[in-house]
């Protein structure tokens, strides 16, 4: 390859917009270097050094885009776009950190509305009214502009299977890169949302503390309703030098209940880890009840009935 061109490839990450590569070599040495193979063509102006594309890949009428590998993709579309967008939704949600995104799914920009993008295979384009690729709307991370966190969960709603829908809102709330309420501000300039109301609920609970789906399910299902106290959900917890954030507590009597997940089952590590954390907090007079997954989501009943029994022994204790 061109030594120029070649400088411009690596500098472009693997990807070359025809604009850059006309400004310091004539256009036959793009036609050549496209003739032969050196580069691939992704997008209208854009290549990619033909390194990154599977060796295996002619598609008969198909996208060479589609082939890429999504960083690829990526780096391709906002070269396209020349400025004029912004990761959006899927690939925004990727770009965060609170989602991977899989290499069947298109790459997802956002748009101010009348730009003259347009859809493409494998390149999903939301033109939205009143958008700004500047800060608040649009930040930079890794050196790509990416719409706010709390707008991309909005926006990457819908687009989702249900079941995988509440994933990556609880993660962005658990990694502390935003809040319910804000997540639930960008609700509310969406109000015509797929799917609007399931949304709303998960942020409903997990503003009222809950941190997983197993704590929503036992909030939905066990620990609230008659006979129950107002349980706090994360409860901190400050013993000695440790702090610690207790699932489901009841103040008055001092007990900590924990829903104990899949994926801490049968770990003899886990276990002594659970076991020293609560004789810690038996010092200071909080009982740890646990509740596996298991019982939880198939023995609600039975597990309502026990948390009420262990609390009304309580309250006694504490009365006498």
């Amino acid at each position: 390859m061109n030594p120029v061109l070649r400088s411009l490839v690596e500098q472009g990450g693997g990807v070359l917009t025809r604009r850059a590569a006309v400004q310091v070599v004539p256009p036959w040495v793009l036609a050549h270097a496209d003739r032969v193979g050196q580069i691939r063509r992704v997008l209208p102006g854009v290549y990619v050094d033909a390194a990154v594309v599977p060796a295996a890949a002619h598609p008969a009428g198909g996208s060479t885009f589609a082939l890429l590998d999504v960083a690829y993709r990526i780096r391709a579309a906002l070269a396209w776009a020349q400025g004029r967008a912004a990761l959006g939704s899927l690939t925004a949600l990727a770009a965060w950190g609170v989602r991977g995104q899989p290499a069947g799914e298109p790459v997802c920009l956002n748009v101010v509305a009348g730009c003259g993008l347009r859809p493409r295979a494998h390149l999903k384009i939301h033109h939205r009214e009143g958008f700004a690729l500047v800060p608040p709307q649009v930040l930079i991370r890794g050196g790509r502009p990416v719409v706010r966190l709390e707008r991309a969960l909005v926006d990457a709603w819908p687009l989702l299977p249900v079941l995988d829908r509440p994933a990556p809102v609880i993660r962005a709330v658990n990694d502390r890169l935003t809040t319910p309420a804000r997540i639930a501000s960008a609700l509310a300039a969406v109000p015509r949302l797929t799917g609007r109301a399931q949304l709303r609920t998960l942020l409903d609970r997990l503003a009222a503390g809950c941190r997983s789906p197993l704590e929503i399910w036992g909030h939905d299902h066990v620990f609230t309703g008659p006979g129950m106290p107002a349980f706090r959900r994360q409860a901190r917890i400050v013993v000695g030098r440790r702090t610690m954030y207790l699932d489901v507590y009841a103040e008055r009597e001092r007990v900590d209940i924990e829903l104990d997940g899949a994926t801490t089952h049968g770990d003899p590590r886990q276990r002594e880890i659970d076991l020293r954390r609560d004789a810690l907090l038996a010092t200071v007079g909080i009982l740890v009840v646990r509740f596996a997954r298991h019982r939880l989501v198939h023995e609600p009943d039975a597990v309502r009935h026990e948390v009420r029994a262990i609390l009304a022994t309580r309250r006694d204790a504490v009365d006498r």
